[in-house]
């Protein structure tokens, strides 16, 4: 295994943790020279707050823990490409690498839509390398949703 799928797989069990607790379930993982520092995944619904996505909080607790904003030499392994808030905040906390697992054709703000990431009119850019374990990562939000539409018609 990679350290990449390696990464990947821990925001995989964040993500499944989300989808537990009715969340869309995406996970995120912020690594520093090797080491997990943060790893979170969305609690939109739990906060009642629409910044509340898996990124967003990784980078919350990241900097905390690290005592600095400035996350330069920080990874960032999430399971679905980021929006463009996420994104906008990983430039913001001038992320090193992000790597994501399944791409966002709706949302997606790092090649699938736009690419903010490596946007050169920016301060900032980051390496960016999709489709680490792809097919994990879509299977869980393929699941989770499939649940919700059924969950959806038996309500009716």
């Amino acid at each position: 295994m990679s350290r990449h799928e390696y990464f990947m797989k821990i925001a995989l069990e964040e993500a499944a943790k989300a989808g537990k607790q009715g969340e869309v379930p995406v996970g995120a993982v912020l690594v520093v020279d090797g080491r997990v520092v943060a790893k979170g995944h969305n609690e939109k619904e739990k906060l009642k707050d629409p910044t509340a996505h898996a990124e967003i909080l990784v980078i919350r607790k990241a900097a905390e823990e690290l005592g600095d904003w400035r996350l330069c030499k920080g990874d960032i392994y999430v399971t679905l490409e980021p929006c463009p808030m996420c994104v906008g905040a990983m430039i913001q906390a001038r992320i090193k690498r992000l790597f994501f697992g399944v791409p966002d054709p709706k949302a997606g703000a790092a090649g699938t839509v736009v690419n903010l990431a490596e946007c050169r009119d920016f301060n900032h850019q980051m390496e960016v390398l999709g489709g680490i374990l792809e097919d994990e990562c879509r299977l869980l939000l393929k699941e989770f949703f499939k649940e919700r539409r059924q969950d959806s018609k038996n309500k009716k």
